[in-house]
C-alpha cells in the first residue's frame, strides 16, 4: 500500500488531490447554479492547458507560448462530428425554413454559402464519433510531434510563431471548410443527446471535472516516475543530461506530445461546453494567457494549475465586467507580480507561508501539556558534564 501512496507523491499529494475532487465534483456543484456552473466547466476546459504546461515548462523547462493550437485543434474535431450531425437533422426537417435557405441539404450551412456542393474528402473521418475521439487526441499530437522534432532534434529556432501564426491564418482564410473567422456554430446534439438542455449541460460538467482529475492522475505518474526526474535534470542542466548519454530531444519531444493530447481534450470538452469554436480561441493571445494561468496556479504543481486556472478565469470575468477598457492590461500586471514576487504561484505561497503556519499550530494542539512536578522527584543540577548530575550524587561526591 505504501508502494502505491510514494508513487502519487506521498499522503500529502494524495489529500490534495482528494480536496480538488470534493472541490470539483461537490463544493461548485452545491454552491453554483446553472449558469456559473457551466461557466466553470468551460473554464475547466482551459485547466487541460494549464496541466500541459506544468509537465512542459515546470518540469521539462519548455515556455510553449502556443498551446492553444492544440487546443483549438481538438476543439475543431468535435465540432466538425457535431456540425455534421447538426447537418444530417437538418436534412430531415423536410419544408423547415433552415432547408428552404440551403441549397445543398446535408452539409455545413457555412459550406452551403461558400459554394461548395459536397462535402470535402478530409470530413469524411468526422462522421464516425470514435474516429473522432481518436483524432481530437491523434491530430494535436502529431503535430506536436512535428513541430518538437524540427525545434528539438533540428534545433531549429524561430520556426515555432511562424507555424502557430499561418495555421490560426488557414482557419480564418478557408471560410468555406472551417468556418473562417466566425467558426462553427450551431452545434447541437451529440449522438442525438440534445447537448444544449441545462440537465445535459450539467452532465457535460461533470465529464469534464473527471476528466481534468484523470489529466492531474496522469501528469503525476509522469512526474513522480524517472522519466519526471530526467525532465528536471534537462531543465536544470540540459548539457550534462545528454553528456550522460540520454536523447534530450526525444524527452523533450514526449512530454510536448503529452501536453498537446491533454490540449485537444480540453478544446474537445470546451466545445461540448460552450456549443461553438471559432479561430480566436487558437492564436498567439489566448496561448499566452493559457502560460498565465499556469503561472498563477504555480508551473510545478499539477493541482495548482487548476486552482490557478479557476481563479484568473472567474477574476478575469468579474474584473471584465467591471473594467471593461483595462482589463488586458490587469492579466498583463498579474502576470508580472507573480513573475517577480509569487514566482511559485498559489502553489508555493501553501508550500512557503500558510503551511508551515498551519502545521505549527496543529503541533501546539497536538502537543502534551506539560507534566505536573510530583513531590519526591530528585533535583536536577547542570553540570559542565554531558549526563545530568542528581543531588544525591553530589552528597556523594562531597563525602571523605
Amino acid at each position: 500500500m505504501n508502494k502505491y501512496v510514494e508513487i502519487f507523491g506521498g499522503r500529502e499529494w494524495i489529500i490534495s488531490f482528494l480536496i480538488l475532487a470534493v472541490v470539483l465534483l461537490l463544493a461548485l456543484p452545491i454552491f453554483l447554479g446553472e449558469f456559473h456552473l457551466n461557466l466553470a466547466g468551460r473554464f475547466l476546459s482551459f485547466a487541460f492547458v494549464a496541466i500541459g504546461l506544468v509537465l512542459c515548462w515546470g518540469h521539462g523547462g519548455i515556455l510553449s507560448l502556443g498551446q492553444g493550437l492544440f487546443w483549438g485543434l481538438g476543439g475543431y474535431c468535435m465540432a466538425a462530428f457535431l456540425k455534421l450531425e447538426a447537418a444530417a437533422n437538418i436534412a430531415k426537417e423536410e419544408g423547415s425554413d433552415q432547408v428552404r435557405a440551403l441549397t445543398t441539404v446535408g452539409i455545413p450551412d457555412f459550406m452551403d454559402w461558400n459554394q461548395i456542393t459536397s462535402l470535402p474528402w478530409f470530413w469524411y473521418p468526422f462522421k464516425s464519433f470514435p474516429v473522432t475521439v481518436l483524432l481530437i487526441f491523434l491530430l494535436p499530437t502529431l503535430l506536436a510531434f512535428i513541430i518538437g522534432w524540427v525545434m528539438f532534434k533540428r534545433r531549429v529556432v524561430g520556426v515555432y510563431f511562424a507555424i502557430i501564426t499561418q495555421a490560426t491564418i488557414l482557419f480564418v482564410t478557408s471560410q468555406g471548410y472551417t468556418g473562417g473567422i466566425n467558426g462553427i456554430t450551431d452545434l447541437r446534439t451529440l449522438l442525438g443527446w440534445d447537448i444544449r438542455d441545462p440537465s445535459a449541460q450539467n452532465i457535460i460538467y461533470f465529464m469534464t471535472a473527471v476528466s481534468v482529475l484523470a489529466c492531474v492522475l496522469v501528469g503525476r505518474l509522469i512526474t513522480g516516475s524517472k522519466l519526471g526526474r530526467l525532465l528536471v535534470a534537462v531543465r536544470d542542466s540540459e548539457d550534462r543530461v545528454r553528456f550522460s548519454g540520454y536523447d534530450v530531444a526525444n524527452l523533450k519531444a514526449f512530454v510536448f506530445c503529452v501536453a498537446a493530447a491533454m490540449c485537444g481534450l480540453g478544446g474537445a470538452l470546451f466545445v461540448m461546453n460552450v456549443g461553438f469554436i471559432s479561430p480566436t480561441t487558437m492564436g498567439i493571445e489566448p496561448s499566452i494567457l493559457m502560460v498565465i494561468y499556469c503561472a498563477v496556479g504555480g508551473r510545478m504543481s499539477l493541482i495548482g494549475a487548476v486552482y490557478g486556472t479557476l481563479l484568473v478565469l472567474f477574476g478575469r470575468m468579474i474584473f471584465a465586467e467591471q473594467f471593461p477598457t483595462i482589463w488586458l492590461f490587469f492579466m498583463g500586471s498579474l502576470f508580472i507580480l507573480v513573475t517577480l514576487v509569487f514566482p511559485e504561484g498559489l502553489a508555493g505561497i501553501w508550500q512557503r507561508q500558510v503551511k508551515p503556519v498551519f502545521a505549527k499550530l496543529t503541533s501546539r494542539l497536538r502537543s502534551p501539556p506539560p507534566a505536573p512536578p510530583t513531590g519526591g522527584a530528585e533535583v536536577v543540577v547542570e553540570a559542565s558534564s554531558a549526563e545530568p548530575v542528581t543531588a544525591n550524587d553530589t552528597a556523594k561526591e562531597g563525602q571523605p
